[in-house]
């Protein structure tokens, strides 16, 4: 299986890289989908046993314990607000199966003409739909895939576009270890919104999980954007989050996250401030859990998540 997983990744890369032509747009695929994952500042590829893998590597659906689902609400920059929705269920002899929905409210604003005379208002709306299966390889690997719907308003305009998601998944319990890798939002646009097609946020990640002996906490590490091209090599990996979240006992939860990128691009003069930094929470209560993440962006402001996890 370790093969297998050089051999996946070896195909993901220049397929991903040829595809990938530009920033792209639907950007808002980009934000972190859950408390949870946020709180881990995205270092999400690797993890198990939540519903909304789905949206991170859809391999780690089978890895679900239960029938799970999870629902969850952003406050985002300038009064924009957003939200998801995301379930999996396990099917007897065949998989799991998953899917979620992703959306973003960008509000009302004030529609003029040329002479700045009040038409009205109109509103501007991103939305996201995501089915997914995942099945097991054998005992210590998984793969998935999902299909993506993406659909996009402004005013009285609109843009649409599909997608396909992929992912494998390798665990080694001797050592705690958990591998993943996926590829996401490798699509085309069908429906633009001024005649001219744009690329999507294609986004190839890798992580690894590890849970030290004798030690309460995981410990992801992920590699973002491993498609886009660089100056030189060693560039390719700039785009990495850190994530540790520490069990304090059976029904708390402590998170803090790292992200490189942000930390970079967020640098206002010689400072940054917190930019780049997340930390969360979580307290489970029988068949929930609720989570609460704050991702911080320096001098601009943060980002306050709250997710509520059930099982079935």
């Amino acid at each position: 299986m370790r093969r297998f997983l050089i051999v996946f990744l070896a195909f993901l890369s220049p397929v991903a890289t040829a595809l990938a032509s530009g920033k792209g747009t639907y950007s808002f695929l980009r934000n972190e989908v859950g408390a949870r994952a946020a709180g881990l500042n995205g270092s999400f590829v690797s993890m198990t046993n939540d519903p909304n893998v789905v949206f991170y590597n859809p391999a780690a659906l089978p890895t679900l314990a239960r029938p799970m689902g999870s629902v969850g609400f952003l406050k985002h920059l300038l009064d924009v607000n957003g939200g998801y929705l995301s379930y999996a269920q396990a099917l007897e002899g065949i998989g799991t199966l998953g899917g979620g929905i992703i959306f973003l409210d960008y509000g009302s604003f004030t529609e003029t003409d040329e002479s700045m005379n009040t038409l009205g208002t109109f509103g501007a709306r991103d939305l996201a739909l995501v089915a997914g299966f995942g099945t097991s390889i054998d005992e210590l690997s998984t793969v998935g895939a999902n299909a993506k719907f993406i659909y996009s308003s402004i005013a009285g305009s609109s843009s649409f576009a599909i997608a396909l998601d992929a992912g494998f998944l390798y665990r080694i319990p001797s050592e705690n270890i958990t591998i993943g890798a996926s590829i996401l939002t490798l699509g085309v646009q069908l429906d633009s919104y001024q005649q001219t097609r744009e690329s999507l946020p294609l986004d190839v990640k890798i992580g690894i999980t590890k849970r030290p002996e004798h030690l309460p906490v995981l410990l992801n590490l992920n590699f973002h954007k491993l498609n886009e091209s660089q100056d030189d090599f060693l560039q390719r990996f700039r785009s990495f989050s850190l994530g540790a979240e520490f069990l304090m006992s059976e029904s708390v939860r402590l998170r803090v996250g790292y992200s490189n990128e942000q930390r970079k691009e967020l640098k206002l003069g010689t400072s940054a401030g917190l930019a780049g930094i997340s930390l969360g929470g979580g307290i489970l209560f029988g068949d929930y859990v609720f989570d609460y993440s704050f991702n911080s962006y320096g001098k601009i402001g943060g980002l306050h998540r709250i997710s509520v996890g059930m099982s079935f």
